[in-house]
């Protein structure tokens, strides 16, 4: 099998990379947001003037639980378990040989240190994927080699009610 370069494994694994970059907050501390997140502002702060509902501010709540148990499953360097309970979609588009090859090198960050969930967006659909309950977590994450990274974790509510990881990336 091909090696796949570790910041491609990232951009296969970010299914939804331009919805979830096109609602990122701001840069953290001071630091200029990317590009595609500041042409993206007006859109987003559309978006952010409705409050959302009751029902999906309880839908983010439990995909933000599920994507936070995920993420512990990569900070054990558990791959192939973080793999197999990842959303369906997911393993069907990254193969578990390519996501077992690059999975260390783009987590090559060191030993975890902190995470706190930031935002939870919801949506019901994505691009490049069939409509459903979407929910992207950004997470301001420490390791021991990177002091501030932020985690990009969207999940989706799969057939069986339960959220599952369908895309990662960070930034």
């Amino acid at each position: 099998m091909k090696a796949v370069h570790p910041s491609l494994l990232i951009l296969t694994l970010a299914l939804a990379a331009s919805s979830a970059l096109a609602q990122s907050k701001p840069a953290p501390r001071g630091q200029s947001a990317p590009g595609p997140a500041k042409a993206a502002a007006p859109a987003a702060a559309a978006s952010a003037a409705r409050e959302p509902s009751a029902e999906e501010k309880e839908k983010a709540a439990a995909a933000t639980l599920a994507a936070s148990g995920w993420l512990l499953l990569l900070d054990r360097r558990d791959w192939g378990r973080a793999w197999e309970t990842s959303a369906a979609m997911f393993r069907g588009s990254v193969p578990l040989a390519s996501w077992m090859d690059g999975i260390p090198k783009a987590r090559d960050v060191g030993d975890f240190v902190e995470r706190e969930p930031d935002e939870a967006v919801y949506k019901t659909t994505m691009e490049g994927r069939p409509n459903g309950d979407y929910v992207t977590v950004f997470y301001s994450s420490r390791f021991s080699k990177k002091d501030e990274l932020v985690e990009i974790v969207t999940t989706v509510r799969e057939a069986d009610g339960k959220w599952r990881v369908t895309g990662y990336q960070t930034r």
